[in-house]
């Protein structure tokens, strides 16, 4: 499909990437990972030939078809959700204005024999045709099918898109693209303003999808159950490996450790020719032996080691002071704009040291609740903010409320008082904005960076209850993982508004899930809820079943044989996959073993590589029907 040359680009005089090459196949769902401003975006956008390298060749085959989900977007005015999502079949459409012109002209003619009517009836049946072909029958049922699933309602299709917040506007090109016959696919961002079901259904669809689809994205379930192959842009190179991102993290440390053995080998091969070499220069009648031992030094290409580029945050949210037990209360708490009820007789209690996380479709008010608990958004109802509370509040487009025209150490300052400003260099440096960086203006900066300098920003006030509004957007996955430790570590009372699962997992003890203006409670992390809502969607199936259906006799239960018998069978399984194991280690532990001791001699073996990775990808498997058989058991004893 693709095919990437020695492609290299540079900013400031300094290479982004320099001479990177790989191949695009359909199939390949490529999940795109760096560090913020390492060049993914940039590299989206050479791939859709929004902008050229400065060397290298992008190689296509013809007629082929690229769509590319941006992070800006720019909408006409006046259009209905369903009309916007109907410019993705623009050829369709223009066959249905051929087909209404056709169709009056022959309404209006009556000369049946002659050539012109003739000539429209072959017309006719040829737009019919090349419109039947192009899905001109489906195409209003599958866009319909595409927008329930990113989560419109039916009775959103007919609202004008001016009036969705950008987060839907987001979704409407993402819609867009799903409904062209794209034979590549490039998404930077897919899951920034998508809820947690949204973000679901999406990637059922991509699994399903027959192109090739390139992914930025700081979502590490989503590249997991998306992804087959990573591509890392890291220090101006890249690194490819066909594994989703967690099997790519564990592949690329081995290969690592492999080339730190390897090197250390040949390192003390280097050091002994060294000393043959001294110990030859001393000796006439060896004097042509020490050439000949320095030309095969010379002659030696020396192994290195990949570098990584291992800079992440420093951070750190200390308590200010610590506030009462309840730090806020809400009674019958409601909120509306114009008609629309978003939230309604709301009861909750917060308190110290608690840490909830809000969650729910786009649009059910968890914003709207974040705002109105730190004193944002007028409401009706009650709510008491408790004693000595102070909150820390980082809004979803915190970023947006940076002057774009001030410098990195500019916005720093101007935020700081008197006891602080000393502190503002310390403070950007632990956020990655070092030297000469803290000069950039923030109009230039990535979306990640921003997320960072406000991040820093808050810092510079005194708080014990942080409220966050999905602070995770466009931050890169190592950053994510700072701030999460972070987080966990924070002593004081946490409000989590998020759709991002795995920065979520064992990070808050309680989840509120909010839904047509009201909340409800599950009393556990993510992980929880999640379970508790696929029962919750079983049931609704088995409600949703005709009342007159004849109930099914209960199964009766198992005889201790049959059940005994089942154990038994599982447990000689599980004996055989853990011997397997067993065996398997040991043999990789000898290769490894081999590779320390003799680098050379072991890879020199024929089909070394092939069978060497064979043992570790059949380990793999073992280990996770292990995992399987042990669930199994453990379930069958219950």
């Amino acid at each position: 499909m693709l095919n990437i040359h020695n492609l290299s680009v540079a900013f400031g005089g300094e290479y982004l990437f320099e001479e990177i090459a790989f191949r695009l196949n359909g199939g390949d769902r490529v999940g795109l990972i760096g560090k913020n401003g390492a060049g993914k975006s940039t590299l989206l956008k050479l791939l859709s030939k929004e902008m050229a390298p400065d060397t290298g060749v992008i190689a296509m085959e013809k007629d082929i078809k690229i769509g590319f989900l941006k992070q800006d977007i720019d909408f006409v005015m006046g259009r209905t959700v369903l009309e916007e999502s109907y410019q993705a079949f623009s050829e369709i459409k223009s066959l249905e204005l051929k087909l209404e012109e056709i169709n009056t002209a022959l309404a209006e003619r009556t000369d049946y024999e002659s050539e012109g009517y003739n000539q429209l009836m072959v017309d006719l049946t040829d737009v019919t045709h090349r419109y039947e072909i192009l899905g001109g029958y489906n195409y209003q049922g599958d866009t319909e099918k595409v927008l329930l699933g990113l989560g419109f309602k039916r009775e959103d299709f007919d609202k004008i898109t001016d009036t969705f917040s950008g987060g839907w506007r987001m979704r409407i090109e993402l819609a867009k693209l799903l409904l062209q016959n794209n034979d590549v696919l490039l998404l930077d961002e897919p899951t920034n303003h998508l809820d947690i079901e949204s973000i679901i259904w999406l990637e059922q669809f991509l699994k399903n999808y027959p192109g090739a689809v390139v992914i930025v994205s700081h979502d590490k379930m989503f590249l997991d159950n998306v992804t087959n192959r990573t591509i890392e842009i890291s220090l101006g190179r890249i690194y490819d490996y066909n594994k989703p991102y967690s099997k790519f993290l564990l592949l690329r440390k081995e290969m690592k450790e492999q080339q730190l053995n390897a090197q250390k080998n040949q390192e003390k091969q280097i050091q002994q020719t060294e000393k043959l070499i001294e110990k030859f220069r001393a000796k006439a009648t060896k004097a042509s032996m020490a050439q000949s031992l320095i030309k095969k030094l010379d002659k030696i290409e020396r192994i290195e080691v990949d570098e990584d580029d291992n800079s992440v945050m420093n951070v750190r949210f200390p308590v200010s002071v610590t506030p009462g037990k309840v730090v806020a209360e809400l009674e019958d708490l409601s909120k509306s704009y114009g008609s629309k009820q978003v939230l309604e007789s709301i009861d909750l209690l917060v308190e110290r040291g608690s840490k909830t996380a809000f969650v729910g479709q786009n649009g059910q008010g968890k914003t709207t609740l974040a705002k109105i608990m730190v004193g944002e958004l007028e409401h009706a109802g009650k709510l008491k903010i408790g004693h000595n509370v102070q909150i820390g509040y980082f809004a979803q487009n915190q970023a947006e409320y940076l002057e774009g025209n001030k410098t990195i150490l500019d916005t720093m300052v101007d935020s700081a008082n008197e006891s602080n400003r000393s502190k503002v260099r310390d403070i950007l440096g632990s956020f990655l904005f070092r030297g000469d960086e803290v000069e950039k203006y923030v109009k230039v900066l990535s979306g990640g960076e921003r997320n960072r300098l406000a991040l820093a920003k808050m810092l510079l006030q005194p708080f014990n209850v942080l409220v966050m509004d999905e602070p995770t957007n466009h931050l890169d996955i190592k950053s994510k993982n700072v701030l999460k430790q972070a987080l966990q570590q924070f002593e004081g009372t946490l409000i989590l508004v998020s759709h991002d699962r795995d920065f979520l997992q064992g990070l808050t003890d309680r989840v509120y899930e909010f839904k047509e203006g009201g909340i409800k409670e599950y009393l556990g992390d993510i992980d929880f809820y999640l379970e508790q809502r696929k029962a919750e969607d079983f049931r609704k199936i088995e409600k949703g079943e005709k009342k007159n259906q004849v109930k099914t006799q209960e199964r009766p239960k198992q005889n201790d044989y049959q059940a005994q018998k089942k154990l038994k069978s599982l447990k000689n399984k599980l004996s055989g996959v853990e011997k397997k194991i067993s065996q398997l280690e040991k043999e990789i532990a000898t290769i490894d073993h081999d590779l320390l001791m003799d680098y050379d001699a072991t890879i020199a073996k024929s089909g070394f590589f092939d069978e060497y990775q064979g043992k570790k990808d059949l380990l793999g498997a073992l280990m996770q029907d292990w995992e399987k058989l042990s669930q199994d058991l453990e379930i069958l004893d219950k």
